[in-house]
């Protein structure tokens, strides 16, 4: 019923269908169409591992994109390889025998979705920490994502033109420049500014800040992980920046005086807090009157306008639990949060889902396109096949509407209880 370049050799009036032609068609793109993207990533290999760690940071040099034409040849010498191996099986030992391998493939593939289907990473007690601490220390992801751990920005002609077009690294330093403009954050605007980096990971948007705020900006980033406290140091040593200091710190109990900082940013670090009106109660905290707040997180649907239903419930423990998320909230009960501080001057909230989807297959694509980030690492194999397919589900989860890509920015009231303009 549908067609595809794998079934390009077996395309044949369907009258003239044999017994033996249907099998060999459907089990050998079945097979072919499983393989085929391992042996892409493994065409790579052949090359020798040419870069030093810090050679990665700034910049993501990607590998030509395969050619339509290449992969379908090489889609069609699989299935052809693999329809001989199954006629000769059926004359070996018939349908019969074909259909036992058919039914043992099967069942291999449901055995696999079945374990990939199980989150692996649920969250509890210190489990954010081991997280990134463990992703810090592979490498595998500052390979490929750099600096900043979030996800990128794609406007509407590089939509057009095809995401994979873009380099993925550049798509996060433009996240975080339409992020500035959200916050109306600019050395323009802002001098001699404090800055508050909630979950900041590697400490690739503290640096970025530090350098476009300048030298007069004083940059604070704070995380749950060691290692990333680690690695974020040695790479503001490495650039230069001394502007931009990086601390072990839960941003639900921090020891920052009251109004302590001239700007606040939080981008995709909500996600793993277990008690979000604190998280928010926290930061509103910390910041001056008349401070700038701007945040970017993961959300869930406002289910009190649309109901779960049961596959949504599904999807969502999935998330939460494969990449240690104690849960989500909506964009609405954000703003409510936010609201209900009695702090803060009117809300600007926004779904930036669809200048952002294209990350999720965007970052399996630069994969595939070059595996040598994680090809010589055979212990993270499993691992990172689970995160290539939590990736996936993350896309078809936005993709729905079950999530969306929540954005907010407000100023702190100089009085409370009386609104400003923002």
């Amino acid at each position: 019923k549908t067609e595809s370049s794998l079934f390009l050799s077996y395309r044949v009036h369907p009258q003239t269908f044999t017994k033996e032609n249907t099998i060999v068609m459907k089990l050998s793109c079945g097979i072919s169409l499983m393989l085929s993207l391992g042996t892409v990533c493994l065409a790579f290999t052949t090359s020798p591992l040419p870069f030093k760690r810090d050679s990665f940071v700034t910049k993501n040099p990607m590998p030509l994109e395969p050619s339509t034409a290449t992969i379908t040849a090489l889609e069609m010498s699989l299935a052809s390889t693999i329809s001989k191996g199954v006629k000769s099986a059926i004359k070996a030992g018939g349908v019969p025998a074909v259909a036992t391998a058919a039914g043992v493939a099967a069942v291999g593939a449901v055995g696999v979705k079945f374990v990939l289907d199980k989150p692996s990473r649920k969250y509890g007690e210190g489990t954010v920490a081991t997280e990134y601490d463990s992703w810090t220390q592979d490498g595998i992801l500052e390979y490929y994502w750099g600096e900043h751990i979030h996800l990128g920005y794609y406007n509407e002609e590089e939509m057009k033109r095809g995401y994979k077009k873009k380099d993925f690294i550049q798509a996060k330093f433009d996240f975080v420049d339409e992020m500035m403009k959200l916050g109306g954050i600019s050395p323009d605007v802002t001098t001699d500014t404090k800055v508050l980096d909630v979950g900041c990971g590697v400490g690739g948007t503290s640096r970025y800040l530090a350098k476009k705020l300048g030298s007069k900006a004083d940059v604070t980033g704070i995380t749950l992980s060691p290692k990333q406290v680690e690695r974020a140091s040695e790479l503001a040593v490495e650039q230069g920046v001394t502007n931009a200091k990086f601390m072990v710190k839960d941003a639900l109990k921090m020891d920052f005086p009251d109004d302590s900082f001239d700007v606040v940013w939080a981008c995709e670090s909500g996600e793993h807090m277990p008690d979000k009106k604190k998280y928010i109660d926290e930061m509103m905290r910390v910041l001056k009157p008349g401070g700038r707040f701007v945040m970017a997180t993961w959300c869930q649907r406002d289910d009190r306008k649309v109901p779960f239903s049961v596959k949504d419930e599904r999807d969502l423990k999935f998330l939460y639990e494969e990449w240690t998320h104690p849960y989500f909230i909506s964009i609405e009960k954000y703003a409510e949060l936010i609201e209900d501080t009695g702090m803060m001057n009117e809300v600007t909230t926004a779904d930036w889902n669809e200048p952002t989807i294209a990350s999720w297959r965007h970052s399996v694509w630069v994969g595939i396109y070059d595996p040598r980030g994680f090809i010589f690492k055979p212990t993270k194999y499993l691992k990172c096949v689970r995160d290539a397919y939590c990736l996936e589900r993350m896309h078809r989860a936005f993709d729905r509407g079950l999530m969306q890509y929540g954005m907010f920015a407000a100023t702190k009231k100089n009085s409370p209880g009386v609104a400003e303009q923002a």
